[in-house]
């Protein structure tokens, strides 16, 4: 089969390799659809394990099934990390902190023709699509999550007014979980394509980031790795506001420790999703409650992946790139 192997940005290789054999409870899922994150592209934080086979938005085709939950033919997403649910992170309700989630993965990687599935993906991870939910729809099952559990942690309330830093596709679903809780949601960007997007999927105000933005927000949500952008967060925080960090920057960030001391402010951040989290966006999606198709902009095959992650990178005139093995 047919895998692109990532060794850096601009040094992603197809390669053939054998089809992954599955043992006792395991599945192999033929890749239908299989979409580019946004640390797929962030190159200072993938290369310090390449070479690997990246992708871990997958929705597909079960085509040989040893697990009895599970037979050919059935559409599913798979979610790529899954916790142990025994642990004390798990028991706790912090199932992303769980060791087993981040050390599980399925093989070899979803930038290929077909996955194996291991056991405990199988039973934890894996989610059959409603017939009205398509294979790309399928694909933004984990992001969408991602943003289901980074709200959710910072409690949005229908008065606060939510800042939203950067409108690629994190700020674009940011925005739709935002405007469900009533809040009014403003919305920054350097791109005038992303800040256009912004306004069509919901947001009330879009701002040039480099226009001086007069306002104290309830809420900061990051969802650019720019610096400045931290900078803006603490500009622009209300009193007792909260900080969430969606996306991170490169390097450590200074807090203005006066105003986060006086001011009572939090800063918090949000690393994937949890079983709850994905069940939660694939009902948001298959309800149509989020508007997930129109946020794929470009689909393109995986033997195209050199030219998908140049537009990733280059973060213009896009928000989502799926890639169709």
């Amino acid at each position: 089969m047919i895998v692109a192997k990532y060794y850096h940005n601009n040094d992603i290789r197809l390669e053939d390799i054998p089809v992954p054999k599955i043992g006792p409870g395991e599945i192999l899922v033929k890749v239908r659809a299989s979409g580019i994150c946004g640390t797929d592209v962030m190159e200072w934080y993938r290369i310090q394990k390449a070479p690997r086979i990246l992708g871990h938005e997958i929705a597909g085709e079960i085509v040989e099934s040893r697990a009895e939950a599970y037979h050919p033919g059935q559409r599913v997403f798979v979610s790529h990390h899954v916790p142990c649910n025994n642990c004390k992170y798990c028991r706790a309700g912090n199932h992303t902190a769980c060791d087993t989630l981040h050390k599980g993965n399925y093989d070899p990687g979803g930038y290929s023709e077909y996955v194996r599935v291991p056991k405990i993906n199988v039973d934890y991870g894996v989610y059959v699509l409603p017939e009205q939910v398509s294979f790309l729809e399928g694909t933004m099952i984990e992001p969408l999550a991602c943003g289901v559990r980074g709200l959710r942690s910072i409690n949005i309330r229908p008065h606060h007014t939510v800042l939203i830093l950067g409108c690629g596709i994190s700020g674009i679903l940011n925005i739709q979980l935002a405007k469900l809780t009533g809040a009014r949601v403003v919305a920054t960007d350097i791109n005038d394509y992303r800040l256009q997007k912004a306004k069509e999927f919901g947001a009330d105000e879009v701002v040039h980031a480099s226009r001086d933005l007069n306002l104290k927000a309830d809420r900061v949500i990051i969802c650019t790795g720019a610096y400045a952008a931290v900078e803006q967060a603490f500009r622009c925080v209300d009193k007792a506001g909260i900080i969430l960090l969606f996306a991170i920057p490169n390097q450590d960030i200074a807090i203005p420790i006066p105003d986060f001391w006086r001011n009572e402010l939090t800063v918090t951040s949000s690393y994937g999703a949890a079983p709850a989290d994905l069940e939660e966006a694939l009902t948001l999606i298959a309800h149509q409650t989020i508007n997930i198709k129109d946020t794929i902009t470009q689909v393109m095959p995986l033997t195209e992946i050199q030219a998908a992650f140049k537009i990733v990178a280059e973060a213009k005139e896009s928000l989502k790139v799926v890639l169709s093995p």
